[in-house]
């Protein structure tokens, strides 16, 4: 059986090959705007489990990992801006204070289905406004849920993280590893 990743993210990517190197990409065909689930952790686990069985819809014989992040700020989800605006608001909503991020993942192997839900807390310092406005004028906002990485320019803000680092990135390596064990056991 092969391995499907139902991801575009270039970061998905480079982390599960952490893991393996033998998958292939295929996204997603699955409309994440008809997703009406409030709770943050909720919704990052019901986005990650539509995309998975949209791609192993298509593939019945493969083994596919579906994923989604989200960020959660004080029980708001915050996706991947569509704007600067949006972006700023996010950031300073962030900034001084504590906040969840949320990774979804679904694995679906013939009749076998394995899903959970990796939680990271994340604390950011002050980001002053002339250190916003220089990150706002970067691209790295602009594709990432919450409108930060961790593995970019805003680790500055970063001082400490509780849980998986690579969850924040988008894929919590190790758990979604024993998961992978688990489901492919006794093959």
């Amino acid at each position: 059986m092969g391995l499907i990743l139902a991801s575009a993210s270039p970061r998905r990517k480079e982390l599960l090959s952490l893991i393996t190197k033998d998958f292939t990409v295929c996204e997603a065909d699955f409309d994440e705007a008809a997703e009406a689930e409030a709770d943050p952790r909720k919704r990052a686990l019901k986005l990650a489990c539509g995309k998975c069985r949209a791609v192993w819809a298509r593939f019945p014989g493969e083994t596919v990992i579906g994923c989604d992040t989200v960020v959660d700020c004080g029980g708001r989800v915050f996706e991947k801006p569509r704007s600067r605006r949006e972006a700023e608001g996010m950031l300073r909503a962030l900034s001084g204070g504590a906040h969840l991020v949320h990774t979804g993942v679904c694995i679906r192997r013939g009749a076998k289905e394995e899903r959970f839900t990796g939680t990271t807390r994340v604390w950011f310092a002050e980001i002053p406004d002339g250190e916003l406005e220089s990150y706002l004028d970067t691209p790295e906002p602009y594709d990432k849920a919450g409108g930060y990485g961790i593995q970019g320019w805003a680790a500055r803000f970063i001082p400490r993280i509780e849980g998986c680092y690579f969850n924040v990135m988008g894929l919590p390596v190790s758990s979604l590893y024993a998961a992978l064990l688990k489901i492919c056991e006794n093959d």
